[in-house]
Parts: C-alpha cells; structure tokens; sequence
C-alpha cells in the first residue's frame, strides 16, 4: 500500500466510470427505457460504494474536494453529510450491532419489538430475509431514517438542518440532469431503488450478533461484480480493521493474512454472494429483537 499516493486513481476512476454510466443511463430513457433504468441503477448504487470511500478519506487528502466529487444527490432519499456522521459513529467497533448506539444496525431491543404490532412484526421478519431485504429494505430504511431525523430536526439538531440543507443543493444537480435527459421523475424513483436495492445485499449480513466485538463483522470472498460495485466492502472485517485503507488495497490485505482475518471474526466467512443468496434469499438469517442483549462492549474474556 502507497502511503505517499497523493492522488488515488482508481477511485478517481470508478468516479469518471460512475458519473459516465449514471448520464449514460438518464441519456436513453427516450430510446431504451429499460436499459436506462438498469444503467442508471447501477450508477446509484455504485455512487453510494463512492460516497463511502469519500466519508474515509478518498481519493485526495483534501477532504472538502473529496466530499465535492459526491455532491450531486444520486440516491434523493440520503443525505450524504448525514451518513458521514452515522457512518462514523458505527465504526466504533464495541458498540456493533446495538441497536441504540449502532445506527446501521439492523436488529431491535426486545422490548421494542414486543411492542409492535403483528403487522409489523410481520413486515420486519419479511425484511431479514435477503428478498425481503432486496424488495421492501429500501422504503423501510428510508422511512425510519427519514421519521427519526424529523424528530430530532423539530427539537433542533443544527447538524441535521445543516445535513438536509447542503442535500437540496445536491438534489437540484440530479433535477437538473433529469430535465436534461427527458427522464420523468418516476422513472428515476425506480433506478434509486434500484440501486438502493443493490446495495442492500452488501449490508444483509457483514455484521452479526455476536458475544464479542470482533465476532461481529463478515468477509464474504467474492471477487466478481457484486464485489466491483460494492467497491470491495465484502472484505468488510479489513475494512473494519484499517478503515482508512482504500478500496482497492483490501482483496490484497484479506489475501495476505487470510488466517488472521478468519480467526478474528470467529469464521464468520461467506465464498460469494451466491452462496448467500443460496441460503438466505427466503430464509431469515437471525432474529429480529437482538439475541444477545445487552451488546457486549469488549473483547476481553
């Protein structure tokens, strides 16, 4: 791994590569709507990959310009200062899976879910199966995400209004685009969800519910598309481990201390995504309301 690389080319173009396929997409709704949409979907998805990148430090060591590079609103529905700082607070490793402390955690307190009602009781255990979370994840987490953030905005939160405030600027970019290409706004839903739906197989279980800390976090060994797209977060105990290493630095760093890396998280290793989609695309993986409540804190015996 370069240190002194002062610029990242790779990630500047997976940037170029990313912006091209997203215009390519908006480009031919008029001639071939179905590619537009598919295109335009994966330019989401893999804006979102870039975005992460962003929040760690990449491409440049001027975060500003870094942060300028995604500014444009591909996904509508997210903020991206917003998942800066929830980002950040769930790499405090200790805290995985929390529900309380871990905002990307997809479990619930017990007691909470005791209270819900059997509709949506119903509804959640449909989400912790990998369809459930391809095909109704996004509007769930968007909803949440957007119903808390209001709350916490009408009691004041500067941060928050300052987060959605810097997001309009970014969803008047895509508007923009939009009333360029001739693509109605609709059809443009569709490709966000698309994309969010894309990126919900990455988040379906790199982390788990487990007695320690560094029990909790997945490798999954693919190296195909998904892997690409996913800007190679599926080796996310690496990511977890030296989270400012760039992207494309991890498949070798897995690699070259492969034991390490599998003791460390207890094996909690997958071949490939289609393996997941193997065991889990009908099959809850794990509860719902934590299995293991409260969150261990420590790795200590």
């Amino acid at each position: 791994m370069n240190q002194s690389r002062k610029v990242e080319w790779p990630t500047l173009g997976m940037l170029a590569g990313c912006y091209a396929i997203w215009g390519l997409g908006l480009w031919l709704w008029p001639s071939a709507p179905l590619l537009s949409l598919i295109l335009a979907g994966l330019g989401v998805a893999l804006h979102g990959s870039l975005q992460h990148e962003v929040i760690h430090g990449h491409p440049f060591k001027t975060q500003w310009l870094n942060e300028a590079l995604v500014f444009p609103a591909l996904s509508i529905f997210i903020s991206y200062l917003r998942f800066k700082d929830t980002h950040l607070q769930h790499h405090f490793d200790p805290a995985l899976t929390d529900p309380y402390d871990d905002p990307e955690s997809n479990y619930m307190d017990p007691a909470v879910w005791a209270r819900l009602s059997p509709v949506m009781q119903g509804l959640y255990r449909v989400n912790n199966t990998l369809a459930g979370r391809i095909l109704i994840g996004p509007v769930l987490g968007v909803i949440s995400f957007l119903t808390q953030d209001a709350g916490k905005m009408l009691r004041g939160a500067p941060r928050l209004w300052l987060s959605y405030a810097l997001h309009l600027g970014g969803v008047a970019l895509v508007l923009l685009a939009l009333a360029w290409a001739a693509m109605p706004f609709w059809a443009y839903l569709l490709a966000v969800y698309l994309g969010m739906a894309l990126l919900k197989i990455r988040t379906y279980l790199e982390h788990r519910a487990h007695d320690l800390p560094r029990g909790r976090t997945a490798i999954v060994e693919d190296r195909g598309l998904l892997s690409y797209l996913f800007l190679n977060n599926n080796f996310h105990v690496v990511h977890h481990c030296m989270p400012n290493v760039p992207w494309y630095e991890l498949p070798r760093l897995y690699q070259t201390r492969k034991d390490h890396y599998r003791r460390r998280n207890g094996s909690y290793v997958y071949r490939s995504y289609a393996q997941i989609f193997r065991q889990y695309l009908w099959r809850t993986k794990e509860p719902v309301p934590h299995p293991i409540w409260p969150v261990r804190r420590s790795d200590a015996d």
